[in-house]
């Protein structure tokens, strides 16, 4: 019996690492916005940009709040091993959802980048896919490859891997979210990614759509352990 909560207690561990991992990742990518583009940005735009960034800080609090909850939930149910283990499933099964393990559906965005004046370069891509987080997107995958926090983006000379596969345009990005919000995000005159990008001789599509699927992650099962952090031992 002690050695099933022992293991169990190490599940749980792991789990409230990874909930506040994906957490801290959000938080960083806020902290990264576009300066540039704030300090050109009309007034009426940066206060609205401004009222979104704040309304994404309270969103993220509340996520925090919920992960600490969930945490207090784990210590009081730690002695019931029915209550454990009802928890921990549905702790799983929610960790899978925000690591990319299974497929997911709804409603949100998909954008298309193709060849016209110019070729989409990986920093377009990366700038893209920042944005589609900042503006709350709960999955995102590049060509039916999932994005997760760990996800590998590289240019090899002139080839762009995700996930150590590689990628050719057109690329398609597909953002499971609240879809007005998204579309919004991208969609911001002069600051928003379309708009910028269109000037720059790139062909871009937006379509919004209810029903969008994002497949789970398929890289290597290792990108998902940590390397360096460790856990606290008090």
């Amino acid at each position: 019996m002690n050695k099933d909560k022992v293991i169990l207690s190490i599940a749980i561990g792991i789990v409230c690492v990874i909930l506040i991992s994906v957490i801290f990742t959000q938080f960083k990518t806020i902290d990264e916005a576009d300066i540039v583009g704030i300090t050109t940005a009309r007034d009426d735009e940066l206060t609205a940009m401004l009222s979104t960034w704040k309304q994404k800080q309270e969103e993220l609090q509340e996520q925090l709040d919920n992960t600490n909850q969930r945490i207090a939930e784990y210590n009081e149910k730690i002695t019931s091993n029915q209550a454990s283990e009802e928890l921990l499933q549905e702790e799983l099964e929610q960790t899978n959802l925000l690591t990319g393990q299974t497929d997911v559906v709804g409603e949100g965005v998909i954008v298309t980048l193709s060849d016209g004046e110019k070729s989409a370069t990986i920093t377009e891509l990366l700038e893209l896919i920042n944005e589609l987080r900042l503006a709350g997107a709960e999955a995102i995958s590049i060509n039916d490859q999932r994005i997760i926090n760990m996800t590998e983006i590289v240019d090899t000379g002139g080839v762009i891997l995700v996930n150590q596969e590689r990628i050719v345009s057109p690329y398609v990005v597909k953002a499971i979210g609240d879809t007005k919000y998204l579309a919004s995000a991208l969609n911001s005159k002069n600051t928003g990614f379309i708009d910028s990008r269109r000037n720059s001789g790139l062909n871009i599509e937006l379509e919004e759509n209810a029903n969008i699927k994002i497949y789970k992650y398929s890289g290597r099962r290792e990108q998902l352990k940590f390397k360096y952090a460790k856990e606290v031992e008090e």
